[in-house]
């Protein structure tokens, strides 16, 4: 995964013709407060679902204050559901949850406006590693694999606020907005509010 990290993160100072001053490497790990937003999820009543995001990130800094941070994370989003449906053909239908699972990598500007605060910002690339639903048809309970019904790609934008103490612990709060429908002709999309704890080498 490091290895990924300085691929993305050399792709990146290339092609904005830029020189790093400074290089290094971080894990971080945290909660996702993960629902959907849309047309779509407002018929389903979804509220929040609590995932969780794990992964590693390299800063790159081009001067004191201004830099990039690309990530790389395994994030477990998706939504909770209140929907039920009787129907005369079909029966009782009741979705309980949305699971979804992401590889996700984030390229963000970061600026530091005052020693160890940062601002966040830039776009999030996500690919769908698992997509399930929770949910019963006439009382029983059961799983329903998604993955041929979602996209596997997923494309967002991400803002947040970081901080950092001298020792390298680091703490990061950050909305994440999806772009892209979550599933084939749906309007459902990706909105993640992540609260997450670091240490950067």
């Amino acid at each position: 995964m490091k290895k990924i990290l300085l691929i993305i993160a050399l792709t990146v100072v290339s092609g904005m013709g830029m020189q790093a001053q400074e290089v290094s490497f971080g894990v971080k790990g945290g909660l996702n407060f993960a629902n959907f937003s849309g047309d779509d999820a407002d018929l389903l009543e979804t509220e929040t679902r609590t995932g969780f995001h794990l992964g590693m990130l390299a800063e790159i800094m081009f001067s004191e204050k201004f830099g990039i941070q690309p990530e790389v994370l395994y994030s477990s989003q998706g939504a909770k559901s209140d929907f039920d449906m009787d129907d005369e053909f079909f029966g009782s239908l009741s979705i309980d949850e949305f699971k979804l699972d992401y590889i996700s990598v984030p390229v963000l500007i970061k600026y530091y406006f005052i020693e160890g605060l940062s601002l966040e910002i830039g776009p999030q690339f996500s690919f769908m590693v698992n997509s399930e639903a929770d949910g019963s048809i006439d009382g029983a309970s059961g799983t329903v694999d998604l993955d041929d019904e979602t996209e596997s790609f997923d494309f967002g934008g991400a803002l947040g606020l970081g901080y950092e103490l001298p020792m390298g612990l680091m703490f990061q709060a950050r909305y994440v907005m999806g772009f892209t429908d979550v599933y084939t002709d749906t309007d459902f999309r990706n909105s993640i509010f992540q609260i997450s704890v670091g240490y950067k080498f």
